[in-house]
């Protein structure tokens, strides 16, 4: 889905979304399409609405469910990883030219759409089209790595210059798209006090993402992240993966059995039986033949296949319980008045129905909206841009650096082996230092900083004093985060290189000091610095910092993943 905002003196900004499409029926105005594209080769030749009608035929190759091949192994593990096969890419297309495919297919789609609906179009699309921001709306359990593969992808297509990459693209998390698109379509006045906590569980086709909130202020309207926020790869796609086995395992003694029929019957289940199936339903059908298809043994008269409410109802057992479990971990035993459920799959009557029963009873309201909340991330993407109501984000993983730190007889008694001397004949100990705990409030003030040095055998020109590069990494493993590390071997599994910082060190030259080793007696250079990690427009940033003369001196650094998808 694509949604834009034309803001223009003397004019309250208002949101409007893509409602037409290629290959859409006219009167639909749908504004979400199928993220689906039909390869010849390599050439990309037809994209959504269109291109599912290419499914079936031999001469493409069609790239779907691409956003599951750029998942975090974070969001890949538990039970619905187990045997899932994510349908491959085209031969010979990579990932990132799928997304730059889609990417530049979506943003002609939405150029026309603007210029055949807005008075003067052209005019002002080619005035302002090299300066609008961008903004892409991402699971919560995306980062910069997947960032960065999006942002390649936006330059790729051509939809932004590599010059206006950090400038013009932004990323927001479908969680925060989803609060402000949930605040904007609620009375909020009726129930959004200072101190308020709610929760807001987006509910989409391959991930749910939930979070939950403090109302910091009510005047001006200000919220904060009150914990690391959840994602689990639970969608709708997963009820329709159930399904298919359920009608594998019904039908396979059936002529109605083989894998084009039941592909015809899951579009149907998809596109119609899932939306109106509430539980209490005796009999369901999935319209998929002609009335000359008929096998009454197997639930198959004139083209309609009948299915129970608890055979449709067990493909969503795993599903509803996952997102139920992640909700329930999510609040803990906080006092949570509020859920907001939005999302495409959080339309779904049965999902709101499971949801309700399972937080009403102990007092956390569910609480749906009125407007369609399947165009929730994309319309609140562009509200987020504008409003900026959240203040604080919770840090979904502890992050820190490896550094050594002075032996401490006591504290660090039973590691001693694992020690080394330095030139300045110091006892070390290499330790994980915690820069960011999880679950730490990251405001546009939060700066969390390191010192750091580079040695030298010989006095340094600009040019020798080199890059500094320092890795970053997260904690994703059970149980507490280590401290000590051994020296020479292998890192603690759960300890993942996540980003890498990179400054040029060439500004410090009249900052560097001599001195003699008291190991080899030989004497040796040293540059010193520190290293700071802010937080700022919803991004992790970097930046050098040292002392020349007396005064305090900043200079650049780059903060990049350390894994390029």
């Amino acid at each position: 889905a694509v949604s834009f905002s034309y803001a223009y003196p003397g004019e309250f900004p208002t949101v409007c979304s893509v409602v037409k499409w290629p290959g859409q029926p006219e009167a639909s105005g749908d504004s979400k399409i199928p993220t689906i594209i039909a390869y010849q080769g390599s050439e990309p030749k037809f994209f959504g609405a269109e291109a599912r009608e290419y499914i079936d035929d031999e001469e493409y190759e069609i790239a779907r469910w691409f956003k599951l091949h750029l998942h975090p192994m974070s969001m890949k593990s538990g039970h619905f990883s187990e045997g899932l096969e994510i349908p491959s890419l085209p031969s010979g297309v990579p990932l990132l030219k799928v997304y730059s495919d889609f990417m530049r297919y979506l943003y002609k789609s939405t150029r026309d759409f603007f210029i055949s609906n807005t008075p003067n179009g052209q005019n002002i699309w080619s005035r302002l089209q090299d300066r609008m921001p961008l903004i892409f709306c991402t699971p919560n359990g995306w980062d910069m790595s997947e960032h960065s593969l999006l942002t390649e992808a936006a330059i790729s297509a051509g939809i932004v210059p590599s010059s206006d990459s950090e400038e013009r693209l932004w990323f927001v998390t479908e969680g925060e798209a989803s609060v402000h698109y949930s605040l904007a379509h609620t009375k909020t006045a009726e129930w959004l006090k200072q101190d308020t906590l709610f929760a807001v569980t987006d509910a989409g086709g391959s991930t749910v993402d939930s979070t939950l909130y403090r109302c910091r202020s009510r005047t001006p309207l200000a919220l904060e992240e009150v914990c690391a926020s959840a994602c689990v790869q639970a969608g709708g796609v997963f009820v329709d993966r159930a399904m298919q086995t359920i009608l594998e395992n019904k039908l396979k003694e059936s002529s109605y059995g083989d894998s084009d029929m039941i592909a015809a019957m899951i579009r149907q289940f998809e596109q119609k039986t899932k939306r109106a199936f509430d539980g209490t339903q005796v009999s369901n059908t999935i319209q998929f033949g002609f009335p000359r298809d008929n096998d009454k043994s197997h639930g198959i008269i004139k083209g309609k296949l009948s299915l129970t409410s608890d055979e449709v109802g067990s493909a969503y057992t795993d599903v509803t319980s996952s997102i139920i479990d992640s909700c329930k971990e999510l609040l803990g035993a906080r006092l949570v008045q509020h859920l907001l459920l939005v999302g495409g799959f959080g339309e779904s009557p049965y999902l709101k129905k499971q949801i309700r029963q399972a937080f009403e009873k102990q007092g956390t309201q569910v609480v749906t909206i009125d407007e369609p909340s399947k165009k929730a991330a994309a319309d609140g993407a562009v509200i987020w841009y504008l409003a900026q109501l959240v203040e604080g984000r919770a840090a979904r993983f502890t992050c820190g650096i490896l550094g050594a730190v002075r032996y401490d007889n006591k504290r660090h008694k039973d590691h001693e082996s694992k020690c080394f001397t330095n030139e300045a004949g110091e006892k070390r100990l290499e330790v994980f230092i915690v820069l960011i705990p999880k679950n730490t409030i990251l405001t546009n003030d939060w700066r969390s900083s390191w010192s750091s040095q580079a040695t030298y055998n010989s006095a340094p020109t600009a040019s020798k004093l080199g890059k500094f590069k320092d890795e970053l990494y997260t904690w994703q493993g059970d149980g507490p985060v280590p401290y000590v590390l051994n020296r020479k071997g292998k890192l603690p599994s759960g300890l993942i290189k996540s980003f890498r910082i990179e400054a040029n060190l060439s500004s410090l030259c009249s900052s560097v000091k001599s001195d003699t080793s008291k190991v080899s007696g030989e004497p040796y250079w040293v540059v010193r610095y520190k290293i700071d990690v802010l937080f700022r427009s919803m991004k992790l940033m970097a930046r050098l910092r040292w002392i020349e003369n007396g005064v305090e001196r900043t200079g650049p650094a780059t903060i990049i993943p350390s894994v390029k998808l």
